[in-house]
């Protein structure tokens, strides 16, 4: 009999220590736990660094990179995504972590102060969930950070985007300024000509006037240009966290040509389905979707809370000392059922959301691709053609005033086509550094700074 009972309570120990090993070992499993260490790392390296107070200062112009980095660097707005993304990837270890244990202390009142002995009696519990439930509510959070990470990589690109496109148009608007310094010189000779003409008697006392007009249109037009680019550079300074009134540094005379590679179209589209983070965040959503499936379809299978206790008030000292096990009965199918198909059909949606943003991404690939292209062949056609023409057009127009073959009006004409090709000219030769911009944000590459600077 005393080998019987020996025998018992080892094989009862045994049974104990292995059902509380597979509850206990079932938390996150190595590769979650590396996958939430490798995202707590990414957090630490894109973590804000000292910033100078004013950027620029030694600038002697201002480069697109330069701006595109500084933005990047100084916009709130950036930093208040890490710390979203940093606020969901901590959601991990309390996923993962156990309840916390109770404990329950009572006495028995009528002994306290009687003859009777003393009884009181002590339970420690702990709740154990069916083995790989942790794990999964761990992926499911990690795929959330995840997401997270990806639209904080999205808004990047926005922001750069915008930052240089920005850039772009405070460049047509500078020398949009210097196109009319140009004219209003240009417009001060001819209406000196058409006074000298009119004192000669070649011209009507209408010529100078006309004059006189035309010069004041172009003032007004340089008067918008300027309040322009006081907006514009409000807004920049908006992105770099500044007050909306501090100075840039000058831009630059011209813009660098640009020399681009011609890919296909599928190789572009291909190259933005691997580099794209929105297609990235779904993805990971579509991951937490998976685990939410086999988590809920866990749900069929009971939690045990594990118990521990003593109790004084049995008079045999081996009775005194409990251990135990709870087991919940999962009888009701229907909400677990229903459970499983709300995860399944949210599943399917992410799967068919993922399927439309593909889509999605290769047609705004090829429409950046056509519009960069047509930006090209557009300033060829304004260099090549349109400019040298409307000079040419004025300088026969001229000609013939001052020898009396046509009027002050085909003058003025010509003077007025010339500006409008080449301020056209001069949104042209943005628009090509524009469109590429989009096109490298659609691609998933930072809008203004070179490839190999690039840093996720």
């Amino acid at each position: 009999m005393s080998f019987h009972r020996s025998w018992t309570r080892s094989a009862t120990r045994a049974v104990l220590a292995t059902g509380s090993a597979v509850w206990l070992g079932s938390g996150a499993a190595g590769a979650s736990e590396q996958r939430y260490q490798s995202q707590l790392e990414a957090i630490a390296r894109q973590a804000p660094r000292a910033q100078d107070a004013e950027p620029f200062t030694s600038a002697p112009v201002l480069e697109r990179a330069e701006l595109v980095r500084q933005v990047l660097a100084r916009n709130p707005s950036l930093e208040a995504a890490r710390e979203a993304w940093r606020a969901s990837l901590e959601r991990y270890p309390r996923e993962t972590a156990l309840e916390d244990p109770m404990l329950s202390y009572g006495v028995a009142p009528l002994s306290i102060a009687g003859s009777a002995r003393f009884g009181q009696s002590v339970e420690l519990s702990q709740q154990l969930p069916f083995p790989g439930k942790r794990g999964l509510r761990g992926e499911m959070a990690l795929a959330e950070a995840q997401s997270m990470r990806e639209d904080r990589e999205a808004m990047r690109l926005r922001m750069a985007l915008m930052a240089s496109t920005l850039f772009d148009e405070l460049f047509v608007v500078e020398r949009s300024l210097a196109v009319t310094e140009e004219h209003l010189r240009l417009l001060g000779q001819l209406k000196k000509s058409a006074e000298a003409q009119y004192v000669t008697g070649r011209a009507s006392q209408q010529d100078p006037l006309q004059a006189e007009v035309e010069l004041s249109e172009v003032l007004r037009e340089q008067v918008m240009f300027e309040a322009e680019r006081e907006r514009l550079r409000a807004q920049l300074n908006g992105l770099l966290h500044r007050a909306p009134q501090a100075p840039l540094p000058p831009l630059p005379e011209a813009l660098p040509t640009l020399v681009t590679e011609a890919l296909s179209a599928e190789r572009l589209q291909d190259e933005a389905l691997r580099l794209r983070p929105e297609l990235e965040g779904l993805r990971a959503r579509v991951g937490g979707g998976e685990a939410a499936v086999r988590l809920a379809k866990r749900d069929y299978y009971p939690d045990v809370m594990v118990m521990g206790a003593y109790n004084s008030m049995w008079m045999d000292t081996p009775h005194q000392f409990m251990a135990g096990v709870t087991v919940n009965i999962p009888l009701d199918f229907g909400k677990r059922k229903a459970a499983v198909h709300e995860a399944e059909a949210g599943l399917k949606r992410l799967r068919r959301e993922e399927e439309q943003l593909i889509d999605d991404i290769r047609v705004e690939v090829e429409q950046a691709r056509s519009r960069a292209d047509e930006t090209r062949r557009v300033v060829a056609l304004f260099q090549e053609r349109l400019a040298p023409a409307a000079r040419d057009q004025v300088a026969a127009a001229r000609a013939g005033f001052e020898s009396g073959k046509n009027s002050f009006q085909v003058l003025i004409e010509a003077e007025r086509n010339l500006r409008r090709v080449e301020l056209r000219e001069q949104t042209a030769l943005a628009d090509v550094q524009r469109r590429q911009a989009e096109l490298d944000r659609a691609l998933g590459h930072i809008p203004g700074l070179p490839r190999n600077g690039e840093t996720r």
